[in-house]
């Protein structure tokens, strides 16, 4: 049996928290909810500071997003997937600029959530569909001019777990491919639509119609 997947759920609401609890619970194989709480010290102490995974809402008592504590999370090498009520793409796209791997809004049910956990927990973005198909309605002014060999190496890393594999695939060295991905990075950063982690590149991506939510 694969080893077992933990989380712990920072929502402001114990409704949400006990619902997202008893969804994670009932995955096959279950993950585990280790701690949750109102406030985002729960991740930070005792078994939340351990768990594989944090499940973050976006609001938590106020009106304003809690970005400064999603940044402190990724900085510290949590796995993060925010959960939360807004469907807005330009907040989820800053999220995943941030470094979170997953922007899930609470309208997507159980399975997506399970499976953005589980993704999280094995470093990988996940991209639902409804945040597919909001980022699918290029709004940007610009595209990056990508290179032919560029594109097939975005593509080939989103659909694999480590730049090693890409390489292999490709027949060129793992220096090779992180010199494509540094080059697309700069290409985006120089048209003002950074992309400094995996899952913003893939938001970027799905927007720029390079990929569709199917190729992932």
């Amino acid at each position: 049996m694969a080893d077992q997947v933990s989380a712990v759920v920072v929502d402001d609401h114990p409704a949400v928290r006990a619902g997202v609890a008893y969804w994670l619970s009932s995955g096959e194989p279950p993950i585990e909810v280790v701690a949750d709480g109102e406030d985002v010290r729960v991740a930070w102490l005792d078994a939340g500071a351990d768990a594989d995974v944090v499940i973050l809402d976006l609001h938590l008592g106020g009106p304003t997003p809690v970005l400064g504590d999603l940044r402190r999370l990724v900085e510290a090498g949590r796995r993060v997937v925010v959960y939360s009520m807004r469907a807005d793409d330009e907040i989820a796209l800053q999220c995943l600029e941030l470094g979170a791997l997953c922007y899930l809004t609470k309208a997507e049910g159980a399975e997506h959530l399970v499976q953005a956990t589980r993704a999280a927990a094995e470093g990988r973005p996940y991209t639902p569909p409804a945040l597919a198909g909001a980022l699918a309605g290029d709004r940007s002014e610009a595209r990056p001019a990508l290179s032919t060999r560029e594109t097939e190496v975005l593509i080939e890393w989103f659909q694999s777990e480590s730049k090693d594999f890409v390489a292999r695939r490709l027949g060129i060295s793992v220096s090779t491919v992180n010199s494509h991905l540094e080059r697309i990075r700069i290409k985006y950063a120089l048209i003002g639509r950074e992309a400094p982690t995996k899952a913003a590149l893939v938001a970027r991506a799905i927007q720029d119609g390079l990929i569709g939510v199917d190729d992932l």
